[in-house]
């Protein structure tokens, strides 16, 4: 006897919020939960961000809402801004948020300053948990979902993404732990894992590692400089030419948030589903060999 699917939950009045929608998967999938029926909210740093973010939505379903994932006032007006708004129209409040906000450091770890070091963890692992913490009042009454999203990386590292994958690991450890705590409250937690896809965050990650690179002591850049460019210019290539693309990640968001029991993880991509599957079932030697072609040319 076939036992009957339950359907996917129906976007219609549910309302969500997503951090770094400026530009990137975090626009594509802003868009693309407009599209289908979710009200978006979708956090910018920059008021002319949101404007040309509303001039592509298809309806007044999305707004854009100024929010700062590093700055405690920032986040508290755009959580009341959010309540305001979700009432207005008759909702209760915030029903699913997307942690997407995130900067990417690639550069060897001995020449990246602490300084930096901080930055990302500030906006990839405490910015998630502010965002998290000021939204979920909300997504308590309405025993709503979080979906986090991480990358490949939060399962295995490759040479000169220490500093990236440090907040993806800790944000994929912090996920856990919220999905245990939260479990009684009726909020799902769930981590999406895209792997390389073609964004406008790869030149930004070029140029930052080579800013890096440049002001370490030259002895020590030296050390790194023609292995760690033959690696900026294999990732960039990889990203060019992965069939995964933006959308696909938007996909993977919007079943994360409809699924009727939706799951702890979803990777996107061959190359996260490899990491995720390579990272359980390799020992760590054989991971050292395997990416020993990264730094080769040291």
């Amino acid at each position: 006897m076939l036992t009957r699917q339950p359907k996917p939950l129906s976007p219609a009045g549910r309302a969500v919020v997503i951090t770094g929608a400026s530009s990137g998967l975090g626009k594509e999938c802003a868009l693309r939960l407009e599209q289908r029926g979710f009200r978006v909210f979708a956090g910018v740093r920059k008021a002319e961000d949101g404007e040309r973010l509303r001039a592509e939505a298809s309806s007044t379903r999305l707004r854009p809402v100024l929010m700062d994932v590093t700055d405690q006032g920032s986040l508290r007006a755009a959580a009341a801004e959010v309540a305001a708004v979700a009432e207005s129209v008759g909702e209760q409040g915030v029903w699913a948020l997307v942690n997407n906000a995130g900067t990417c450091v690639s550069a060897p770890l001995e020449c990246v300053p602490p300084e930096r070091l901080r930055q990302q963890l500030d906006t990839n692992v405490v910015g998630a948990l502010a965002v998290t913490q000021v939204f979920l009042p909300q997504l308590r009454r309405s025993r709503g979902r979080i979906v986090n999203v991480s990358s490949g990386l939060g399962s295995l590292v490759m040479p000169y993404l220490g500093a990236y994958a440090a907040g993806q690991f800790a944000k994929e450890g912090m996920s856990d732990a919220l999905r245990r705590e939260l479990r009684p409250f009726g909020v799902t937690v769930s981590v999406v894992q895209p792997g390389a896809i073609a964004t406008p965050i790869w030149d930004k990650v070029r140029e930052a590692g080579e800013e890096i690179l440049n002001k370490a002591p030259q002895d020590i850049a030296d050390l790194y400089r023609a292995s760690f460019q033959q690696f900026l210019r294999m990732n960039e290539q990889r990203a060019q030419s992965s069939t995964t693309r933006p959308e696909d990640f938007a996909r993977t968001v919007f079943r994360a948030l409809t699924a009727p029991r939706p799951r702890t993880r979803y990777c996107v991509g061959t190359d996260a589903r490899a990491a995720a599957t390579l990272s359980r079932l390799l020992p760590d030697a054989a991971l050292d060999r395997g990416l020993s072609s990264v730094t080769k040319d040291r």
